[in-house]
């Protein structure tokens, strides 16, 4: 199976994470939240497939570019 590794698009703090590792998911549903501005950006599944690996955790700060979770499609 392939992976696709979600990657941070903008800088900010980890403030809840939606999904657990085993978790199948859809093209569209909400992975975590990041906190940037003041304001909650939702990070949303790319494509269909399952969370297998979570790298990051809520509070943590995470710049743009860095990996947040793989799913396995």
């Amino acid at each position: 199976m392939a992976q696709e590794i979600i990657e941070a698009p903008i800088t900010g703090t980890i403030i809840s994470i939606e999904v657990k590792i085993g978790d199948k998911v859809e093209e569209g549903d909400i992975l975590l939240y990041i906190e940037s501005m003041k304001m909650e950006n939702p990070i949303m599944a790319p494509l269909n497939g399952k969370v297998v690996e979570i790298k990051i955790a809520t509070k943590q700060v995470v710049e743009t570019s860095i990996p947040l979770m793989v799913i396995e499609y």
